[in-house]
C-alpha cells in the first residue's frame, strides 16, 4: 500500500485471509464437525435434555479453540463470544465425566462428579464462565446461564455459577494487567475486553426518551430482520455441506474471498478526512492497531471506513462507541459499514468455521446507533457515542431476545450506572418488537427433536443394544421439552431400510411413511429373520439426511413416575406383559424423560449388583 502497489497489497491480504479459513474449515469438518458455529444452541440442547453426538467432545474443545483463532485472524465478520461459551462447557464436560480416556485425561478425584446432575450443573457453570471471560462481565455470566441456557435452576447452582465467574474475573484482571505491559502484541490495549469506557451521560430529556424509542423499534425490526434471513441462509447452507468436507472448505474459502474483497474494496468508496487538530494518538497510524487508518488518503488525512475495516474488532467498536467524535466518520461511511456487517454477519454464520454473532451483532448495532444519533442531533442532546452503545443493545434484544442479561454485561462494560434506565427502555422496546415476527437466534438455529440425523441414529443402534429409544420434541416444535414416545429398534432399521431421508429437518404426515411402506414392513419378523444394523449400508451424504421418527413413534407409551418404588413398577410390568416402562420427571422443568426400564432392570441379579448391600440382608 505504502508503494502504491494496491493489487499486490489485495493478493497478499486477500491470500493470507484464504489460508486462515482454510485451515480453519478443514480442521472443522475433517476433526469436529461439532465445532462450527457459536455452540451456544448446543450447549442450550444439552441442559434442556439433549446429548447431541460429540458436541462436548474433547477433538470438539481442541478445534473450538483454534478454529476460533483461525476464523477472527482470517478477517471473517464474526466473534469469539459464542465460542468461548461452548468452550467453557466442553472444559466443564471433560471435568464432569472424569476426564478423558481416549487422550489419556483422567483424574480418580474427578469421579466425584460423574453423576448427571453435577456434570449438568459444571457445563452450566462453564458456559457461564465462557461469557464472563468474552465481556469481562462475571455476572452478566450468572444471568446469562440462568436467562439463556439452563431449564433447571435451583440456589446451589446460583452460588456455583457465580463463584466459577468470580474466578474468571480474578484471572481475567490478572491476564489483562500483563498484557498492559506490552506483553499481547496488537492486542495489548483491550484485545481480552469488548470495551471499557465511562460514558458521561448528562440528564436525558423527554426528546431523548423519544429518540431512543425510535432506536428500539429500529433495533426490533432489524433483528427480526437478521433473524429471518439467517434461517434462511442456514437451510440452503445445509444443502451444500450435505455434501462432505470438501464442499464445507470451498464454501469458507468462497466467503473469505468475499469478505476480503468487501473490507478492501469499500474503503476506496469513502471519502478522506482530515486528522483531528487536537488527537491524542498519532493520525494517521501505520502498521499497528489505531483509530485513524490512512489507506490510499494524502498525509495528514485518514480514511473513517478504512478505519473500521482494518482494525481489530473490539478497536472498531471502540471507535464507534468514542464519545466527542461526533465529526469522526461520514454519514455516507456508516451507512456502508453497517450495509456491510449486516450481510456478511448473515452469509458468514453458518460456514463450517467456530464463530459468534455477539460481535457482527454488536457493530452493526453500534453503527446504526450512531446514524441514529447523527440524524436525530437536533432534537436530542445524548452522544453519538452513546446512541452507538444503545443501538448495539436494541439490535441484541432484537436478535438473541435477552434483557437482564445483556443489560447487565452492558453495565459491568461501561461502568456507569446512569444509563440503567437507557438501556433496559431500549432492550424491552426492541425485544418486544422482534418478538412478533418471530423467535430469538438460537432457539431458531437449535435442531429441532424428533426429525433426527440418520447418522445419529445409526451411532444410536451401533454402539447399544437396546430395543427402545425415546422421541422427545424441543422449542420450536414444541412450547417446552416434552416426550413424544417410545419407537422401537426394528422400526428404525425398517425405517432406515427404506431410506425415506429428506435433506431438511421436517415434519412429515403419517401418509409420507404409508405410501412407503406397507402395515406388514413393521410387523415383528420371525426368529432370526430380523433386520440388522450391520446388514444395512449408507453413504455419507445419507449419513448427514435426515429422517422423521414421529409417524413410527408409539405415542402412548406406559409411563411411571420416577419416586414410583421398583416393586410397584415391577407389578405394572408384570400384569401388562410391558418390554419397555418409560420413567418421567416428577418435578416441571426438567428434561421429559429420566429413563427406560426393561425387564433386565427387574431381574435380582442386576438389583442385587446395583445395591450390595442387599445381598447382605437377604
Amino acid at each position: 500500500m505504502l508503494k502504491q502497489r494496491y493489487f499486490t497489497a489485495f493478493l497478499a491480504y486477500g491470500g493470507c485471509n484464504i489460508v486462515l479459513a482454510a485451515s480453519a474449515a478443514a480442521i472443522c469438518a475433517y476433526i469436529a464437525p461439532a465445532a462450527a458455529g457459536s455452540g451456544i444452541p448446543e450447549v442450550k440442547a444439552y441442559l434442556n435434555g439433549i446429548d447431541a453426538y460429540a458436541i462436548l467432545a474433547p477433538s470438539t474443545l481442541f478445534v473450538k479453540i483454534f478454529g476460533s483463532i483461525l476464523g477472527v485472524s482470517a478477517g471473517f465478520v464474526l466473534g469469539k463470544e459464542g465460542p468461548m461459551v461452548h468452550t467453557g462447557a466442553c472444559i466443564a464436560n471433560l471435568l464432569g465425566q472424569g476426564g478423558s480416556r481416549k487422550y489419556h485425561l483422567t483424574c480418580n478425584w474427578l469421579r466425584y462428579f460423574k453423576n448427571d446432575r453435577d456434570r449438568r450443573d459444571l457445563i452450566t457453570c462453564g458456559s457461564a464462565a465462557g461469557v464472563a471471560a468474552a465481556f469481562r462481565a462475571p455476572v452478566g455470566g450468572v444471568l446469562f446461564a440462568l436467562e439463556e441456557a439452563a431449564s433447571w435452576w435451583r440456589s446451589a447452582l446460583l452460588w456455583r455459577t457465580f463463584f466459577t465467574t468470580a474466578v474468571v474475573a480474578v484471572v481475567l484482571r490478572g491476564l489483562i494487567g500483563f498484557c498492559r505491559s506490552g506483553k499481547c502484541g496488537l492486542f495489548g490495549q483491550g484485545g481480552l475486553i469488548m470495551f471499557d469506557l465511562s460514558a458521561t451521560i448528562p440528564t436525558y430529556t423527554t426528546q431523548d426518551i423519544v429518540a431512543i424509542i425510535v432506536l428500539g423499534v429500529i433495533g426490533g425490526v432489524f433483528g427480526g430482520l437478521f433473524n429471518f434471513l439467517l434461517d434462511r441462509i442456514l437451510r440452503a447452507y445445509s444443502f451444500i455441506n450435505e455434501k462432505g468436507a470438501p464442499y464445507k472448505i470451498l464454501l469458507t474459502v468462497t466467503i473469505s474471498i468475499i469478505t476480503s474483497a468487501c473490507s478492501y474494496g469499500l474503503p476506496w468508496l469513502a471519502p478522506c478526512t482530515p486528522c483531528p487538530v487536537d488527537a491524542v494518538e498519532q493520525c494517521p497510524t501505520i502498521g499497528r492497531s489505531g483509530n485513524f487508518k490512512n489507506f490510499q488518503c494524502p498525509p495528514g488525512h485518514y480514511n473513517g471506513l478504512a478505519s473500521l475495516f482494518f482494525n481489530t474488532n473490539d478497536d472498531a467498536i471502540r471507535n464507534l462507541f468514542s464519545s466527542g467524535t461526533e465529526n469522526e466518520f461520514h454519514m455516507s461511511t456508516l451507512f456502508v459499514f453497517f450495509t456491510a456487517i449486516y450481510c456478511l454477519g448473515l452469509v458468514t454464520y453458518g460456514i463450517a468455521v467456530p464463530s459468534g454473532l455477539f460481535i457482527p451483532v454488536i457493530l452493526a448495532g453500534a453503527t446504526y446507533g450512531r446514524i441514529v444519533g447523527t440524524l436525530l442531533g437536533p432534537i436530542s442532546d445524548l452522544d453519538p457515542g452513546l446512541f452507538a452503545l444503545l443501538g448495539a443493545a436494541s439490535f441484541l434484544g432484537g436478535t438473541m431476545r435477552m434483557t437482564v442479561s445483556v443489560c447487565v454485561i452492558l453495565l459491568e462494560l461501561t461502568n456507569d450506572l446512569l444509563m440503567l434506565p437507557l438501556v433496559m427502555l431500549v432492550l424491552l422496546i426492541s425485544k418486544t418488537i422482534a418478538d412478533s415476527f418471530n423467535k430469538g437466534v438460537y432457539d431458531q438455529i437449535i435442531v429441532m427433536k424428533g426429525v433426527e440425523r440418520v447418522g445419529n441414529i445409526v451411532q444410536a443402534l451401533r454402539i447399544t443394544g437396546h430395543n427402545g429409544f425415546p422421541v422427545v420434541d424441543e422449542p420450536p416444535l414444541s412450547e417446552a421439552p416434552e416426550l413424544v414416545g417410545l419407537v422401537l429398534r426394528s422400526h428404525l432399521l425398517v425405517l432406515l431400510k427404506g431410506k425415506g431421508f429428506m435433506k431438511d429437518k421436517l415434519k412429515t404426515s403419517g401418509s409420507f411413511v404409508l405410501k412407503r411402506f406397507g402395515a406388514f414392513d413393521f410387523a415383528k419378523a420371525g426368529s432370526g429373520k430380523g433386520l440388522k444394523i450391520e446388514d444395512l449400508d449408507f453413504t455419507d451424504e445419507e449419513m448427514d439426511m435426515y429422517v422423521d421418527l414421529h409417524p413410527i413413534t408409539n405415542t402412548s407409551p406406559y409411563t411411571v413416575v420416577e419416586t414410583m418404588s421398583l416393586a410397584k413398577a415391577a407389578v405394572l410390568f408384570r400384569a401388562l406383559g410391558l418390554r419397555h416402562l418409560l420413567v418421567v420427571p416428577k418435578t416441571p422443568g426438567r428434561p421429559p424423560i429420566v429413563g427406560i426400564l426393561t425387564r433386565h432392570d427387574f431381574m435380582p441379579e442386576h438389583v442385587l449388583g446395583l445395591f450390595p448391600n442387599l445381598r447382605k440382608s437377604h
